[in-house]
Parts: structure tokens; sequence; C-alpha cells
């Protein structure tokens, strides 16, 4: 693997190995709440090229996110795994276990961010281009607050003290806008089904829309008794929110 590809580690070596995916803007830090709550397992997470500190170069692509999950799996010599996204990061593991599908055990899918309307992706694009930086961590940490209002103040706090960097005089977000951009762009394409036969948990957020009911039928029919779908009544940032109810719902699955 490129050692432009930043991986954390969480839990025992020998544990059942799962990849995880974070969203658009994030980093791999934020899985450690759940790493903590399900201590038998295996996470390796990565920061997504454009985000953290992995490579910002492009392209920034889903095949190119793809590839690199590859890169990650190989490096860990690890023939087959469960993969774990939330948001862009589900989107890209739906698009991998089509890409290697002897590669994928089984999917776990929170709140997945796919097939969403152009127009929104559009705005939300153009608003990614602001720049946003901070004057000092009580304005970063407001502002936090306030996007995350329901998480509670610890993981808000370490959110800034893994992501915040300092740019000049100013503070910011350690990902790349560009990176960002291209991503909105990316979650506007066509919606693609988790592959038939592959055991697969989805996880809507009921207080967001980024899950379709069109798009979660078609999974019932593609999938059958290999989908589970368990709707949460929280944020986008579901496993965030409620980190135990969450967890629960890993553990039982990837056991």
């Amino acid at each position: 693997m490129s050692d432009e590809l930043h991986v954390r580690a969480y839990g025992p070596v020998d544990g059942p190995p799962v990849l995880a995916l974070h969203g658009v803007t994030g980093h791999s830090a934020r899985w450690k709440v759940l790493a903590d709550r399900l201590p038998r397992l295996r996470i390796l997470a990565m920061d997504l090229r454009g985000h953290g500190r992995s490579t910002w170069h492009p392209p920034w692509g889903i095949e190119q996110h793809v590839a690199d999950a590859l890169a990650v799996l190989d490096a860990a010599g690890l023939p087959r795994v469960a993969v774990l996204g939330h948001s862009y990061g589900a989107a890209i593991a739906l698009h991998l276990a089509h890409a290697a599908p002897e590669r994928i055990e089984r999917l776990a899918l929170l709140d997945p961010a796919l097939g969403l309307d152009p127009r929104d992706m559009l705005l939300a694009a153009e608003d990614s281009r602001l720049d946003e930086t901070f004057r000092d961590l009580t304005a970063a940490r407001a502002h936090r607050a306030i996007r995350w209002a329901g998480i509670a103040d610890e993981l808000v706090e370490a959110e800034l003290a893994e992501h915040l960097v300092e740019d000049g005089d100013r503070l910011r977000y350690r990902y790349c806008q560009s990176a960002v951009v291209a991503a909105w762009s990316e979650m506007a394409r066509p919606p693609v089904l988790p592959p038939a036969g592959v055991p697969t948990l989805l996880v809507p957020a009921m207080q967001a829309e980024f899950v379709k009911p069109r798009w979660v039928k078609a999974c019932r029919a593609a999938l059958g008794d290999a989908l589970t779908v368990a709707e949460v009544d929280a944020g986008h940032m579901v496993f965030l929110e409620l980190p135990d109810e969450v967890a629960g719902l890993l553990r039982t699955f990837l056991h």
C-alpha cells in the first residue's frame, strides 16, 4: 500500500476484520467511539483520499477510493473483510462490494449517501467551495456544537482535537475542499444496490433524508433475507449521536 494512505487500527490483531470508511469531510478517528464499544473487532479505519492524514492528491472519484480501499486490505494481508461505511463512505462500500465481491464478507451501511438529488448536490458543492475557517478554538467549538446538536460534548472535543489544524492565524479542518466538492458530485450518481447474497445491515437515520424509501424497497427485492434494516431515530451522524444503539446493532451483525 502506498504510504500516502493513513490507516488507524483498533482492536486485537486476531479479531474479526472490519474496514471502516468515513463520510465526506470526516476522518478515521471518528470510528473510535464504536471501536471502544466493539473491542473484539479489528477495525481498520482509513482516511479517504483528500481527507485527514491521507494524500490530498486527485483523482477523488469513487473508483479511486475503491482502489485505495483494496490497497489497504492488501497491505494488511486481509483477503476478505466486513465493510462498515457511513454516508459517502457507505456509497464507496457499495461500489467496493461490486468491484471486488470476493473481498467482501458483509456490508454495514450507516445512513448511506447515494443517488442524491443533483440540484441539492450542486448547492452542497457550491457551499463547500466557501472557505470555512475559525479565529480560535472557542469559535470552532461553538460552530461544531450547533452542527452536531445532540452529540456528546466529549465527542465534539475529540473532533476539534483531531481534525482542526492551524492555517496562518486561523484554524481550519483537515480536508481538501476540492475533494469535498468532487464527493458531492459522486453522491449524485445513480444509486447502486448491495450485491445479491451479500449480508447487509442498513441503518437509516430517521431524522435525515439521505436514504430514500424507493432505494430501500429495491434493496429488499434484491437481497431478500440477506438484508436487515434497522431504522434509528437520529440525525445523519447516527453513530456519534447514538453510539450505544448503533454499536449494539453492529455487535449482532458483525460478530
